[in-house]
């Protein structure tokens, strides 16, 4: 393809792009495709000749549009935001467009400082001290496994020096509510803890880890033998945007009483990760920073632009309050990479598993500029009040009821019509959630809570107003009467 030709096509693409956009609202916002329909409409083997890029973007409205669910409808209120605003996805079609690597400084300057900059503002943004650092990886789940890779290491004086951890002397354990998210399991596997050196810690009635849970299960570990490791707290679990206490818990790991406190007593050094994946966001609204009391007292955090805040996927941002320790896990200095910049410059290969990175910063500076802080602002703040609204239409209805606290943008919902056995009550929930899907009118996550099916209302894409979230509760009591 020339540049001429891609000129053409591209202004295809992007027309393309904005065409969908502009009528995502009116398509069934569930897949409508069974297994395996998708694929069945492909070749089995590739084309052999060239195809003229017409035909390429045909078949995206004929194969690829009708397996798809839409994550940019109003009406998707499922998982969680996941918002490429077209500002972020400009930003990522410039990256992928330049076709850079950032393999170190020296191979795109520019990759790096802009990436700086950016993940600096966001830490101003959402009210972070200049203590802490970032780096923008792929996933929520690769920073909670560098994150435990790193406690790992500290907690052994880097054993991945000598013979790793299976040549400690004792296991090392990690801690995390019963509530987080599946990706702290899986990281703490292939950081290699094992499943039994995995700790879930009981919840209160908010759904929330108890500290006096963890600190009774650190206090059994030691006496046991074993190393506590890590701890793993979620501002904004999964299931229900649980909120688990920052502060409480990093005094729980300082062992800290007020006397204590008084003596400066040392920390005894378990590491303290805050996953704030999708609640992040919200602390760019000052209003909403309580969520993560204590903050400053944690080792390192993670939230994602990439959801309720509106950068294009894959865009994660990972801080740390001790870079040189990230770095020394994770460095890699081939002489093919050496620089006479090295030790003047950041080289973001140091601070993640991946050697080679796209220049991911361009979707976040995008972001952020296109839409001002103060935009951002205002759209969470509508989301925020629409979650609201919605948990009280649910609370005020007979038969409906809302079963988690709504500190964020999620609501837990439940219709519990009377005579039903709990098993039953299961099978109406699933029944009508998924009727409604399929449906085609909205896109809604069922899960279970405390081991009972539920729905889960996540409000937050882009172009969600008030009238979308009242035509989704019409239609949720419409469905449960069928």
């Amino acid at each position: 393809m020339t540049p001429e030709e891609f000129r053409r096509h591209g202004h295809a693409v992007v027309d393309w792009i904005a065409d969908y956009r502009a009528t995502v609202a009116e398509r069934p916002v569930m897949a409508q495709t069974a297994p395996g329909e998708i694929k069945a409409r492909l070749p089995p083997s590739p084309p052999d000749q060239p195809e003229p890029f017409e035909a390429v973007l045909a078949d995206l409205d004929t194969i690829v549009l009708p397996g798809l669910s839409h994550w940019q409808s109003p009406s998707f209120f499922g998982y969680f935001p996941c918002n490429g605003t077209l500002g972020s996805v400009l930003g990522d079609y410039v990256s992928t467009g330049l076709g850079v690597l950032g393999l170190a400084w020296q191979s795109s300057p520019a990759l790096t400082e802009v990436e700086e900059v950016a993940i600096d503002w966001l830490r101003q943004m959402v009210g972070l001290s200049d203590a802490w650092q970032g780096v923008i990886q792929d996933t929520a789940s690769t920073s909670t496994l560098l994150a435990l890779i790193c406690a790992r290491e500290r907690a052994t004086s880097y054993a991945l020096g000598r013979g790793g951890l299976q040549a400690e002397p004792q296991p090392l354990v990690v801690y995390t509510s019963s509530y987080s998210h599946s990706s702290v399991d899986k990281a703490a596997l292939l950081a290699g803890f094992g499943k039994d050196n995995i700790r879930h810690i009981a919840c209160d009635e908010t759904f929330a880890l108890r500290p006096d849970a963890l600190a009774a299960a650190i206090a059994e570990d030691r006496a046991a033998g074993r190393v506590p490791c890590a701890v793993v707290a979620t501002t904004g679990t999964t299931t229900t945007t649980a909120l688990d206490p920052v502060r409480a818990i990093a005094d729980v790991l300082r062992g800290q009483t007020p006397d204590e406190t008084v003596r400066g007593q040392t920390p005894p050094g378990i590491w303290l990760h805050i996953d704030a994946a999708m609640a992040g966001s919200a602390m760019v609204l000052p209003e909403c920073r309580w969520m993560w009391d204590g903050i400053e007292a944690a080792d390192s955090l993670v939230l994602n632009p990439h959801k309720w805040l509106g950068a294009a996927f894959d865009c994660t941002t990972y801080f740390v309050r001790d870079p040189e320790h990230l770095v020394r896990v994770m460095s890699t200095n081939p002489s093919y990479l050496q620089s006479s910049a090295d030790g003047r410059v950041k080289n973001y290969r140091d601070w993640g598993i991946p050697l080679g990175r796209r220049f991911r910063a361009l979707k976040l500076w995008f972001l952020i500029r296109e839409q001002g802080v103060s935009g951002l602002q205002t759209r969470l703040r509508r989301d925020l009040d629409n979650a609201r609204w919605l948990r009280d239409q649910v609370s005020a209805t007979p038969a409906w009821r809302v079963l988690a606290p709504v500190p964020l943008q999620t609501i837990c919902v439940r219709h519990e019509p009377p005579g039903l056995t709990p098993e039953g009550m299961d099978r109406h929930t699933q029944a009508w959630c998924d009727r409604l899907n399929r449906s085609g009118q909205a896109y809604l996550t069922p899960a279970t809570l405390d081991g009972r099916w539920m729905v889960r209302v996540s409000i937050g894409s882009e172009h969600t107003e008030r009238a979308d979230v009242e035509r989704l509760w019409a239609a949720m009591q419409d469905e449960v009467t069928r």
